[in-house]
């Protein structure tokens, strides 16, 4: 058995320890990486469990003084994860498009919602004074504010901190979420930028087996489990 087959087998997940292409190596990374195979990086399991520790006793420290967490994953890899995750255990997310100003504008964002709130909330029978091509105009409407906003209806405050599938894909939200001083766990290959990242965990984010499986811990100790 090799030494990168034991790391792996400590973890216990398929995949974990795949990273990106050594060329798209970002610097902030060099540390997780145990080595390259077929110009691929491989991740040190080792500093990855170390981090998904550390990350998970702050969430569970969050979980326990009832304070909200945020998830957001947007691409195809992430979202139905993020997505079933967040619903089980009742939390708000991003599943979609993250829209500029959720956090930095948050107000503003939080009409949009109460709109989609109100709407959704009247039902079709109190539509029925509108003509045809006003509620058709209302359904486009409810449609468009569904897309964006579904999964952060509940979320009436700012979010304590927030946790992520691959920061730069959501680099907008990590950038607002430093400017207000909302701490960001995050799941990022060695492609990532993790320096803006307070609590990184560096593993496979294109995988959808690695994504549940530390999401999932994470979660877990949030909800203290």
């Amino acid at each position: 058995m090799t030494e990168i087959e034991k790391i792996v087998g400590k973890m216990g997940v398929e995949g974990l320890h795949f990273g990106s292409q050594r060329a798209m190596r970002h610097p902030s990374t060099v540390a997780f990486v145990f080595g390259t195979k077929n110009e691929i990086d491989i991740i040190n399991l080792e500093k990855t469990h170390q981090s998904l520790e550390k990350a998970k006793e702050f969430l569970r420290a969050l979980g326990k003084e009832g304070k909200k967490l945020l998830l957001v994953g947007n691409k195809s890899e992430a979202r139905k994860v993020v997505m079933e995750v967040a619903i089980s255990a009742k939390l708000p997310y991003v599943a979609e498009r993250w829209i500029g100003g959720t956090l930095t504008n948050f107000d503003e964002i939080r009409k949009r919602v109460n709109r989609l709130i109100e709407l959704t909330e009247k039902g079709s029978t109190a539509l029925d004074k509108y003509t045809k091509r006003e509620r058709t105009k209302i359904g486009h409407e409810i449609k468009d504010l569904e897309r964006y906003f579904r999964g952060i209806e509940d979320m009436s405050e700012l979010p304590a901190a927030m946790l992520v599938v691959d920061s730069d894909k959501e680099d907008i939200a990590v950038t607002e979420a430093g400017k207000i001083g909302i701490p960001v766990v995050s799941v990022s290959s060695t492609d990532c930028d993790i320096s803006k990242i307070k609590y990184p965990i560096v593993a496979n984010d294109k995988s959808q087996t690695s994504i549940r499986y530390v999401v999932g811990e994470l979660i877990k100790a949030y909800k203290n489990q």
